[in-house]
């Protein structure tokens, strides 16, 4: 199968329950987050949640193993929009976030590869949630994201999932009218039962756990092959 960009999307592409959160309320009163909005110049209801700088206040909070890696995020995204499957307009890319916003890039939206420019551009879409331009953002659970994109099949990628080699697993792809694959954008655990009701198919492409970014550079890569000719 060769596709050409004025086939459409092929691939609609998700970060799911990704570690990229404004800092929650119970800790903004923390010292570490304080002295981090003070030094940056940015309110505590305004700053993205990192385990950089943020890991004493984050102690206490539930889930914490999965929150506050907006760099994970990072170098997911720039994985996928790094490739010529993406550029040519055959992939969408969407994040889902651990607290049910989803942000949704415009086709063929770049991100900044610097990751400090990267923090304070997604810190000002969760601030202002545009509704238009280049990244939009809405609440909203998995489920509801397939509701409006209508995919024909969801597929997460995950340890918990059946052993797939990537190759069938992008013939698997490749072969949908429209899939949704789902990637954990967090740095430890699983999907949680919410997410995991959405799925159609569980599928690991790995005997070891392997990092979002790797999984998401290898996957597209192998659907390029397939469908770009």
């Amino acid at each position: 199968m060769t596709l050409s960009p004025a086939a459409g999307p092929l691939l609609n592409f998700v970060l799911a329950e990704s570690a990229l959160e404004l800092a929650p309320k119970e800790i903004r009163g923390h010292p570490a987050v304080a002295n981090d909005s003070k030094r940056r110049g940015v309110g505590v209801n305004e700053l993205l949640l990192d385990r950089s700088f943020h890991h004493a206040a984050m102690v206490r909070l539930r889930n914490s193993e999965k929150r506050g890696r907006p760099d994970l995020v990072h170098a997911a995204l720039l994985s996928v929009t790094g490739t010529p499957i993406y550029q040519d307009g055959l992939v969408r890319a969407f994040i889902h976030t651990y607290d049910d916003q989803i942000l949704e890039l415009a086709p063929k939206t770049r991100i900044p590869k610097n990751y400090l420019r990267f923090r304070g551009l997604m810190e000002e879409a969760l601030v202002e949630r545009p509704q238009s331009g280049l990244i939009q953002v809405s609440p909203g659970r998995i489920r509801e994201l397939a509701k409006k994109v209508g995919p024909d099949t969801v597929i997460g990628l995950t340890v918990q999932g059946e052993m797939t080699g990537m190759g069938v697993l992008a013939r698997m792809i490749a072969g949908a009218k429209e899939p949704m694959v789902l990637v954990g954008g967090f740095p430890h655990g699983h999907f949680s039962p919410e997410t995991l009701s959405a799925v159609d198919r569980l599928v690991r492409v790995h005997q070891k756990p392997l990092e979002a970014h790797i999984v998401t550079s290898r996957v597209l890569y192998e659907v390029e092959k397939l469908t770009m000719g």
